[in-house]
C-alpha cells in the first residue's frame, strides 16, 4: 500500500522533544504497522463540529474525516449515547426497542427491496458478512473489485482490497479491474468500458473454473481516486455481473449517509438497487458500528442454516447512537447544505486551475471531491500532492491524498460542512499553492 501522507520518522528532527518522545512511545507500544499523518504529526485533544483542536490550542478545519459524519461531538448523538449507556448496554439476544427502532428507520431510507439488516461493529465485518452471504446464495467464490479498492481489514476482505499492495495477496478467485475513467468529453464511454472490464473478469474466472459470486464496489470509488460521472454509468456493469449469476454488493461506507447531497445512498446516483449494501463508520459518528442490508430472499438460506450473532453489533447503546445520527441528518435537513458546500468546493478549486497548472480534473459529488495533481508533463505528481497536503495542514486545514499514484487530493469533510467552510478550504489551498510555487 502506498503510504500516502504518512509521517517519515527519518525527517522528524525538527519536531519538539515532547512530540518526538510521544512518537517513539507509539512506536515502542503499538509496533510498526501503525501510521501517523503529516510531516508534523498532529496531537489532537478535542473536536467540535467541523473543527479539531490540538494540544497547543490550535484549531484545524477538518476536511478529511467522514467518520464523525454529523460533526465531531454532536450534542444530540452524545446525549443519546450517554442516556442509553446509563440505562442498559446489552446484545441482540434480548428484546429491546432500540435495535428495532433503528433498523426500521435505517431500512426506511433504502429501496423497498432492501428490507433486512444485520448489525456489525466495523465496515470490514459488514463486508465480510456480505461476502459470506453472497457466496452462500450464488455458490460462487469469484469476486470482482477495482485496482485500488479498499474494503476492510479482515483476512478475507483485505484479500479483496487491492490497495493493500503486493504484500497482501489478492484472493486467488478474485479479479481486480481498472477503476472507471474520468471522461467528461465522452461520458457514454465510462459505463461501457467499466462493463466491458467486468465481463472480461467474468470470462477469465470461467476459464479458470471459478463461479462468480459478486461485484464488490464502493459506489464513489473513493480509494481509487473518486469517480462519479455520468450518473447511471454503473448500470451496465451491474447487469453484467447479474447475467453471470453474481450479486452486486454496494460498499456505502464512504458514499452513503447523504454524502452526495442528492440522495441518501451513493448507489441511488446510478438508479440501482443493490443485492446487498454494506455500511460502516459514519453510522455512529465515531461510535464503532456497521451493518449489512440485504434483500430477504438472498438472506433466507444463510440466515436459516447459519445463525448469526455479534456481541456488540446492534447493542442497545449503538442502536441509540445510530438512530440519533439518522435523526440529525433528517432534522437538520443536511442534504441541501451538503450539495451547496460541495458545489462551492468544486467551483472554487476549478477557478484556481488556470493559475496553478498542478491542479487537474477537479470532480466531485456533494461533500466528496477529488483533485488530481500533475507535473509539467501532465503525469501524476505524488510529491507535489504530499506537499499540498502538508501545506494545507500548516494553514490549519486537514485533507488527505489517495489513488494508485498517491497524487489525488481527497476532500471528504463531515456532512455538517457549510459553504463558508468550503470557501475557507479554497482560500487555504490558494495560500498553500502560492507558497509552494514561490519556492519551486
Amino acid at each position: 500500500m502506498l503510504k500516502t501522507n504518512a509521517f517519515d520518522a527519518s525527517t522528524g528532527d525538527t519536531l519538539s522533544a515532547a512530540k518526538r518522545d510521544m512518537i517513539e512511545r507509539r512506536r515502542r507500544l503499538l509496533g510498526p504497522a501503525y501510521q501517523l499523518f503529516y510531516q508534523d504529526p498532529l496531537h489532537l485533544v478535542r473536536g467540535e463540529g467541523v473543527w479539531v483542536f490540538d494540544a497547543d490550542g490550535n484549531r484545524y478545519l477538518d476536511v478529511y474525516n467522514n467518520v464523525p459524519s454529523v460533526g465531531h461531538c454532536h450534542p444530540h448523538v452524545l446525549e443519546a449515547l450517554t442516556r442509553q449507556a446509563s440505562e442498559l448496554n446489552t446484545h441482540t439476544r434480548y428484546l429491546h426497542d432500540n435495535v428495532l427502532d433503528f433498523a426500521e428507520k435505517l431500512i426506511g431510507t433504502m429501496p423497498e427491496a432492501l428490507s433486512q439488516v444485520m448489525f456489525t461493529c466495523t465496515g470490514s465485518e459488514a463486508n465480510d458478512l456480505a461476502l459470506r452471504i453472497a457466496e452462500d446464495y450464488t455458490g460462487g467464490t469469484g469476486v470482482i473489485v477495482t485496482d485500488y479498492s479498499y474494503h476492510g481489514m479482515t483476512k478475507s476482505i483485505a484479500a479483496l482490497s487491492a490497495s493493500m499492495g503486493p504484500y497482501v495477496k489478492l484472493d486467488r478467485d478474485a479479479r481486480a479491474i481498472p477503476a472507471p475513467i474520468h471522461d467528461p468529453a465522452n461520458p457514454a464511454a465510462v459505463g461501457k468500458r467499466f462493463a466491458a472490464d467486468v465481463r472480461a473478469a467474468v470470462a477469465d474466472m470461467r476459464r479458470h473454473g471459478i463461479r462468480p459470486a459478486a461485484l464488490l464496489i464502493d459506489t464513489f470509488f473513493t480509494s481509487d481516486g473518486g469517480f462519479f460521472d455520468p450518473p447511471g454509468f454503473l448500470q451496465e456493469a451491474v447487469a453484467a455481473i447479474r447475467e453471470a449469476g453474481g450479486l452486486y454488493i454496494a460498499d456505502e461506507v464512504q458514499p452513503g449517509y447523504g454524502r452526495s447531497g442528492e440522495h441518501m445512498w451513493g448507489f441511488e446516483r446510478h438508479a440501482l438497487v443493490p443485492d446487498l449494501v454494506t455500511l460502516g463508520k459514519p453510522m455512529g459518528n465515531g461510535h464503532p458500528m456497521a451493518a449489512t442490508v440485504v434483500k430477504p430472499h438472498i438472506l433466507e438460506r444463510f440466515g436459516s442454516e447459519s445463525s448469526y450473532f455479534n456481541t456488540f453489533g446492534g447493542n442497545t447503546v449503538s442502536a441509540a447512537v445510530g438512530l440519533a445520527v439518522l435523526e440529525v441528518i433528517e432534522q437538520e435537513n443536511l442534504l441541501p447544505s451538503i450539495q451547496r458546500a460541495g458545489k462551492a468546493i468544486v467551483e472554487g478549486i476549478s477557478a484556481l486551475v488556470p493559475r496553478y497548472p498542478v491542479l487537474a480534473n477537479v470532480r466531485g459529488a456533494g461533500l466528496y471531491a477529488s483533485v488530481e495533481i500533475i507535473d509539467s508533463k501532465g503525469k501524476p505528481d505524488a510529491a507535489m500532492a504530499l506537499a499540498i497536503v502538508n501545506g494545507l495542514r500548516d494553514e490549519g486545514i486537514l485533507i488527505g491524498a489517495i489513488g494508485p499514484h498517491a497524487n489525488i487530493l481527497k476532500i471528504r469533510p463531515p456532512l455538517v460542512f457549510q459553504a463558508t467552510h468550503s470557501r475557507m478550504l479554497v482560500e487555504g489551498l490558494e495560500k498553500a499553492l502560492t507558497k509552494l510555487m514561490s519556492h519551486a
